[in-house]
C-alpha cells in the first residue's frame, strides 16, 4: 500500500535505484553482480552469503528472542506500519536511507559515479553530535564495512533495515525489480544478519523500498519480529539539483513526532549535504530537536 499523498515525491525517491540499474543493464548487460514494541525480537541464522533458500527455511531457522531492541514485536505477528511518533513535544527523528542496488555497484566499478555513500553527511552529524537513524541495505553494508562500522560506533546512530539489494516487495512500485514472493522472508533476515556483527544500536526498524508494502509483503515480515517505518516527510533529496527545495520539503511538513526521510547515497542524492545544515537550523528555530528514531516512536 502506498498512501497518495506520498506517491509524488516518492516517485522521485526510488527514481535513482531505477536509473542507475537501467543504465548499468545498457552499458554492462554481462556483468557479474557482486503489536508491541517492547517485545523481543529474534535472530534469523541465515548465511551472510546466499541466506536460506526459501522463506519457510528461513521462519523454521528464528532463535528464540535473546534481548530486547527498539522496533522489535512479536514473532509470527504481522509487523505494525509506522509513519511518525506522537505529536507531542519537540523530538524528531531524522533518518537516512543507504540504498544499493545491483546496477548501482556496476556503476561504481565502471567508474560512472564516485560513492554512494555521502561522508560529508556523517562528518556534520558528527561533529555537531546530532542523532539519526540510518537505513542500511546488506549491499550498502557489503561495499562500504568500514563507513558502517563508523555508525555502528556512534551512540548517538541507531541502525535499521532497508532490505538486501533494494528490491520492490510489491508488483507496483516505481518500476523496481521485484523480490520473488517466497523470497522476502529471507531478503529482509539476511540484511538483519550483515548489520548484527557491528554492534552499536540495533534496531528491528525496517523500511521498504518506495515504501510499497501490502498484506502478503507485511505477512512475509511477521517471523522476524520488526517494525515497518514508513514517514511522515519526504525531503525529495534523490536527483534534487539544488538544496533549497530539499529544506522546503522538510521544513513546511515537520512536526514534533515526524519522521523525515532523506538518502546517505551521495551520487543518487548529491545535494543532501548541503541541505542539512539548513534543514538542523529550521528545526532549532521551531524549537524542534532530532532524536533517535527509537526516542520518536517509543511512546507510539
Amino acid at each position: 500500500m502506498i498512501r497518495p499523498w506520498l506517491r509524488p515525491l516518492l516517485g522521485v525517491l526510488v527514481a535513482a535505484a531505477v536509473v542507475g540499474a537501467a543504465a548499468s543493464a545498457i552499458a554492462l548487460s554481462g556483468a557479474p553482480s557482486p503489536d508491541a514494541p517492547t517485545l523481543v525480537g529474534p535472530s534469523i541464522e541465515a548465511a551472510v552469503a546466499g541466506g536460506p533458500s526459501s522463506s519457510a527455511e528461513a521462519t523454521a531457522q528464528v532463535r528464540p528472542p535473546a534481548a530486547t531492541v527498539a522496533g522489535a514485536t512479536r514473532v509470527g505477528s504481522r509487523p505494525p506500519v509506522v509513519d511518525h511518533g506522537p505529536r507531542t513535544g519537540n523530538r524528531v527523528a531524522l533518518t537516512f536511507d543507504a540504498d544499493m542496488t545491483d546496477g548501482m555497484l556496476r556503476n561504481l566499478r565502471a567508474g560512472r559515479v564516485k560513492s554512494y555513500a555521502n561522508l560529508r553527511i556523517v562528518d556534520l552529524l558528527e561533529r555537531e553530535q546530532v542523532p539519526a537513524t540510518f537505513f542500511l541495505t546488506g549491499k550498502w553494508v557489503e561495499r562500504y564495512p568500514d563507513l558502517t562500522r563508523r555508525l555502528a560506533d556512534n551512540p548517538r546512530f541507531e541502525l535499521a533495515n532497508h532490505t538486501y539489494g533494494h528490491l520492490a516487495y510489491t508488483g507496483d512500485c516505481y518500476d523496481l525489480p521485484r523480490v520473488p514472493a517466497k523470497g522476502m522472508t529471507e531478503d529482509a533476515a539476511k540484511t538483519f544478519e550483515l548489520i548484527e556483527p557491528y554492534g552499536g544500536r540495533q534496531t528491528r526498524y525496517f523500511r521498504f523500498p518506495g515504501l510499497c508494502h501490502d498484506a502478503a509483503a507485511l505477512s512475509a515480515l511477521a517471523p522476524l519480529g520488526l517494525t515497518v517505518v514508513d514517514g511522515d516527510v519526504v525531503s525529495g533529496d534523490p536527483f534534487a539539483t539544488a538544496w533549497e527545495p530539499i529544506v522546503r520539503a522538510v521544513l513546511d511538513n515537520v512536526r514534533p513526532g515526524s519522521v523525515v526521510i532523506m538518502h546517505v547515497t551521495e551520487a543518487n542524492a548529491a545535494m543532501t549535504d548541503e541541505a542539512l545544515p539548513h534543514i538542523l537550523a529550521g528545526l532549532r528555530d521551531r524549537g524542534l530537536v532530532p532524536a533517535t528514531l527509537s526516542e520518536v516512536l517509543a511512546a507510539t
